[in-house]
C-alpha cells in the first residue's frame, strides 16, 4: 500500500512495513528456511505432547504439571506468533507486513513474552510451598488457587501488552517502512521512527527490567529456602529427586531471563541489531522448543507418562 502524505508536516506515513529479515543468497535463505522449519516443527511437536500427556495422564493432575501445561501452551503460541511469518518471507519477494498485522504481532509477543516470566515465577513458588511446606501445600496450592495465579500472570502479560503496543504505535513512523528484523518487535520499531523515542525507551528498559528484576527475586528467594530445606533432608534418593525437578526449572529461568536481560532490560541493546536478531532466534523458537525437552528428560514423572501413553498408543 502507497505511503500517505500529512501535507502539513510534509512527512510520509507509511501503512505496510518491509521486514527484512536475513542477508544473504537463496542458498543463505533456504538453509534458515530449513533450520526454522526444523526448530518450529520440534517446538509444536513437543509442547504439544507435553499438553497431552499432563491432560491425559491422571497422575500428573497437580499443580506442578498444571502450571508446566501453561508454559507449554504459551511457548506454543510463542513461536507460532513468529515462525510461520518469518518462514513464508524467506521466499517472498515483497516480505510486507501490513501496520494493523505488526501491531498485532507485537502485543501477542508482549503479552505472551510476559506471561512466561511470570508463569516462571509462579513456579518457582509451587516448588517453594511444595519442599518448604509440605503440609500447608494442599490447601495453599489448591485447584482454585493456581487457576487464579496463572490468570494474573496473564492479566500482568495484557497490561504490558497494552502500555508497550499503545506507546510504540503512536510513534509517527515516516523515515523509513524496512524493519531490520524477521519480526515486529519494539527495538527495531523504535529505530524507524522519527519521533521522540526517550519516553518508549524509558519505559521499555523501565517496565521490563522491573518484571525481571521482581520475578528474579522471587526465584532466588524461593530456591534459597528450597537449598536450605534440601540439605537438611535425610534421605539421598529424595534429595536427588527434588534437585531434578528443581534443576529443570532452574535451567529455564536462566535459559529464558539471560535472553530477556540481554535483548530488553539494558541501553546496550537498542544498538545491537545484527546480535539481536540471533539472540532472537534462541528466545523465540530455540527456549520454546528446550523447554519440553528440559522438563521431560530429567523428570521420571514425565518419562513414565510418555511410556504409558505410548503402551496405550500401542494396545490400541
Amino acid at each position: 500500500m502507497p505511503p500517505k502524505r500529512n501535507g502539513n508536516l510534509s512527512m510520509v506515513y507509511f501503512q505496510d512495513f518491509v521486514l527484512e529479515g536475513f542477508a544473504g543468497g537463496l542458498e543463505t535463505q533456504a538453509l534458515l528456511f530449513a533450520v526454522f522449519l526444523a526448530l518450529y516443527m520440534v517446538t509444536v511437536l513437543g509442547n504439544l505432547l507435553m499438553i497431552i500427556v499432563v491432560t491425559l495422564d491422571a497422575r500428573l493432575h497437580s499443580p506442578m504439571y498444571f502450571f508446566l501445561k501453561n508454559l507449554s501452551f504459551v511457548d506454543l503460541c510463542y513461536s507460532s506468533v513468529i515462525a510461520p511469518k518469518a518462514l513464508a518471507n524467506f521466499f517472498s519477494s515483497s516480505k510486507v507486513i501490513t501496520f494493523a498485522g505488526c501491531a498485532m504481532q507485537f502485543s501477542f509477543l508482549s503479552l505472551l513474552g510476559t506471561t512466561e516470566a511470570f508463569l516462571l515465577g509462579v513456579m518457582a513458588y509451587d516448588r517453594f510451598m511444595a519442599i518448604c511446606n509440605p503440609l500447608r501445600y494442599p490447601s495453599t496450592m489448591c485447584q482454585s488457587a493456581c487457576t487464579r495465579l496463572v490468570l494474573g500472570a496473564y492479566c500482568g502479560g495484557c497490561l504490558n501488552s497494552v502500555v508497550q503496543t499503545s506507546f510504540t504505535f503512536h510513534l509517527p513512523f515516516c523515515s523509513s517502512n524496512r524493519i531490520n528484523h524477521f519480526f515486529c518487535d519494539v527495538v527495531p520499531l523504535l529505530k524507524l521512527s522519527c519521533g521522540n523515542t526517550a519516553i518508549n525507551e524509558l519505559l521499555l528498559f523501565g517496565i521490563c527490567g522491573l518484571i525481571i528484576v521482581s520475578v528474579t527475586f522471587v526465584i532466588l528467594i524461593s530456591y534459597g529456602y528450597i537449598i536450605s530445606t534440601i540439605l537438611r533432608m535425610g534421605s539421598g534418593a529424595r534429595r536427588r529427586k527434588v534437585f531434578s525437578t528443581c534443576g529443570s526449572h532452574m535451567t529455564a529461568v536462566t535459559l529464558f531471563f539471560g535472553t530477556a536481560f540481554f535483548m530488553y532490560a539494558q541501553p546496550r541493546a537498542i544498538e545491537s541489531m545484527e546480535q539481536g536478531k540471533v539472540v532472537s532466534v534462541f528466545y523465540t523458537l530455540v527456549i520454546p522448543m528446550l523447554n519440553p525437552l528440559i522438563y521431560s528428560v530429567r523428570n521420571k514423572d514425565v518419562k513414565e507418562a510418555l511410556r504409558r501413553l505410548g503402551q496405550k498408543h500401542t494396545a490400541m
